[in-house]
């Protein structure tokens, strides 16, 4: 099977890609690994592995990228919230004209491959209800946002069409995240936990009290093979068992304030760590970040069989053991 990742230099591409090399549940003959520049060596060294660097807007790399013969492509590439609010053009054409292009190009080759779109909580904003269920409309708040829902229906209607097998996820913030912040607006949510485990101090932008939808790596690169895996009537069936036609699912998260976040690591590494946390609140930050959902209830997920992590305590002791040595 030939296998495509956009993005595939990114943390949960690479991780993506070590879980299917290693599993090869898919039987991998290629895998395609697109980003700006080339991912690690200890995945390059397969055989398996081509890396193609370059520029994710551009349509030859992408027409490079996914041959006819590629089965499944798994989009993860983007320009997160706060870097497309600031750069609305690097934001649109990442985050849009790219997937389009993707589209474009499966369409062109006639072979239905398999899509898998991630997208974000941001494709929900204003004013929502406490608690999120499967039928809450997308009404974003944020370029970023926006761009993730457009994604959401083009996938949607280029399945409808037959052109693809599509599914989008709705990821929730992703910690703990190894490696340095970067422009999204949630960074601070892997940092406040990363850096203290590291000995050094982080800044919290937000207020203790601030709520957040959360989920782990390991949950996040688990329910993308999930989504991969599953038959495409998982995709279209309603609660009901009757047919439907969505190809979208807000992944299953848990509720935590960045306090309790706090909190959390302060039971796992002791005081002294969780002192290394500093409140300094960055109004551009808050505005973002209170406009994202914080709550959620995932009954469609639950019933496809996507995975759900236990708490914040659980996810802290996995970025120990996964990026830390244990």
């Amino acid at each position: 099977m030939k296998i495509t990742i956009t993005g595939g230099s990114g943390f949960i591409g690479r991780k993506l890609a070590r879980a299917l090399l290693d599993d090869n549940a898919l039987g991998v003959e290629r895998l395609t690994m697109v980003d700006m520049v080339d991912p690690p060596a200890e995945l390059t060294e397969d055989a398996r592995v081509r890396a193609i660097s370059g520029d994710i807007g551009s349509s030859e790399l992408l027409g490079d990228a996914i041959g006819s013969d590629t089965k499944a492509v798994f989009h993860l590439a983007a320009v997160v919230s706060a870097g497309a609010e600031e750069d609305f053009e690097l934001g649109k054409t990442v985050n849009l004209d790219s997937t389009l292009e993707i589209l474009e190009i499966a369409r062109r080759h006639g072979t239905c491959p398999k899509i898998v779109f991630a997208s974000s909580c941001a494709a929900y904003g204003g004013d929502m209800p406490d608690v999120i269920t499967d039928r809450q409309q997308l009404t974003p708040q944020t370029s970023y946002g926006t761009q993730k829902a457009i994604g959401e229906l083009l996938i949607n209607d280029y399945s409808r069409r037959g052109f693809i097998d599509g599914r989008a996820l709705r990821y929730p913030t992703v910690v703990v995240r190894p490696g340095k912040p970067n422009k999204a607006a949630s960074t601070f949510a892997s940092s406040i936990i990363r850096e203290p485990l590291h000995g050094q101090e982080a800044l919290c932008p937000v207020a203790p009290e601030t709520p957040m939808w959360l989920a782990s790596p390991r949950s996040i690169v688990a329910n993308t093979r999930i989504a991969h895996d599953l038959p495409a009537e998982a995709w279209t069936a309603k609660a009901d068992g009757s047919g439907g036609t969505w190809r979208a699912v807000a992944l299953p998260g848990f509720h935590v304030s960045v306090g309790e976040m706090v909190a959390a690591l302060e039971r796992v590494a002791g005081p002294e760590v969780a002192a290394r946390v500093k409140w300094e609140r960055d109004p551009f930050i808050e505005k973002i970040v209170h406009g994202w959902p914080n709550n959620f209830e995932t009954p469609r997920a639950d019933r496809m069989g996507f995975r759900r992590d236990q708490d914040m305590d659980g996810v802290i002791r996995a970025f120990i053991e996964d990026e830390m040595g244990g």
